[in-house]
């Protein structure tokens, strides 16, 4: 069978999914995706507003030919659909020169050629006084970054997957995946149906999904939270969004509206999210303490008190590296999991949608996986 005529499920309609949907459909797949909710909602990790796009890696340089991959999707589905999903407004990169985020950082830049400048503290004073340097930071520009609108971006590509041929199942629950011969068996409430390959892309509810991964991803609670500024610093020419890796890993965006900037916080100061069925809403004030901490030391002319506050849910595995490729076992090569990103995915979702594409019509991918690929994986 070409690849052109193959049927493929997609599990799960938003980050990745709604992208692979996308990938697939343009190939000229057979394409039904299914999703608990509809694509966009603010269930699990795509809400917020607001998401960071960049072109530097703190972790890893082995990211940045992917998110170049992903830079150049971003732009097509932008064209395609005549919607802005993204505002290339730069991202500020800052920490201790001592930390070793740092020292990637600065690293993946060099081996890669990244348009970017390096801020000195008069700098800094100078452009984006709303920002507090303390000594031995060092800051970067990364001018290839911006921010990404999640929810339209979600409900764009699913619109343009559809528009495409696809065929989306919304609020429709999948109970089980069968690898069946030649294929996979979808079942939801409605029946079952057959499919030559699934893209598994359900996010939080991984685990209740497929049960027994021999990878263990931890889904944490998360929590945004918006800030007033005092001063007009944060909507001047420039704009970029930020993230500080020292002495507390954190990001920001001003908003799309202008009228408040986004504060998120990195995996280890969340805590876990044990039912994705279940999840706390509910924002204590104690949770807020360390966000006032971080104000007061490095963003002051930020109203203390936030205007609103979301929680939202993403998976983490123990290496931060994504699960991506098929299951393990006989039979499941037709079973593509993407799962575990990390907090690292959003910005990166159009390649990997292109990639789980690759894995489902070709059986591989020329993109550079092998350090996120499930085959021969024994740690997460």
């Amino acid at each position: 069978m070409s690849a052109a005529r193959k049927r493929v499920a997609v599990v799960g309609v938003g980050t990745m999914g709604s992208q692979a949907a996308w990938r697939l459909a343009s190939r000229g797949a057979e394409v039904v995706g299914y999703d608990r909710f509809a694509p966009g909602h603010d269930r699990s990790a795509a809400g917020g507003e607001s998401r960071i796009f960049r072109s530097a890696h703190f972790e890893d340089s082995r990211w940045v030919p992917l998110l170049r991959h992903a830079d150049v999707l971003w732009e097509q589905l932008q064209q395609e659909t005549g919607r802005e999903l993204r505002t290339l407004t730069g991202c500020l990169l800052m920490g201790s020169t001592e930390e070793q985020q740092m020292a990637t950082v600065l690293e993946s830049i060099a081996e890669h050629d990244l348009d970017h400048e390096v801020l000195d503290a008069e700098a800094m004073a100078k452009r984006f006084p709303q920002y507090r340097v303390e000594d031995g930071d060092a800051v970067v520009l990364d001018r290839r970054a911006g921010v990404i609108r999640p929810e339209l971006t979600v409900q764009t590509a699913a619109r343009r997957a559809e528009e495409l041929g696809a065929t989306i199942h919304r609020y429709t629950t999948v109970r089980e995946i069968t690898p069946v011969n030649g294929g996979v068996e979808i079942h939801t409430d409605s029946g079952s149906e057959h499919f030559d390959a699934v893209v598994v892309t359900v996010g939080p509810w991984v685990n209740d999904l497929l049960p027994g991964l021999p990878w263990d991803v931890q889904i944490r609670r998360l929590i945004s939270a918006w800030f007033v500024p005092t001063t007009d610093a944060w909507f001047g020419e420039e704009r970029p969004a930020f993230i500080r890796t020292t002495p507390t890993h954190c990001y920001g965006l001003p908003s799309p509206d202008g009228i408040s900037v986004k504060l998120g916080l990195s995996k280890d100061l969340h805590r876990p999210a044990d039912d994705p069925n279940a999840l706390d809403r509910t924002v204590q004030p104690e949770e807020l303490e360390i966000y006032a901490e971080l104000i007061r030391r490095h963003i002051p002319d930020l109203h203390p008190d936030p205007t609103r506050v979301s929680v939202f849910m993403e998976g983490y595995t123990d290496s931060t590296r994504p699960l991506v490729g098929p299951l393990p076992g006989a039979g499941n090569e037709n079973v593509i999991l993407l799962a575990g990103f990390s907090g690292h995915g959003f910005k990166l979702s159009p390649a990997f949608g292109d990639i789980a594409a690759d894995l489902a019509l070709e059986g591989s991918s020329s993109q550079p996986i092998d350090f996120l690929s499930t085959v021969g994986r024994t740690e997460a």
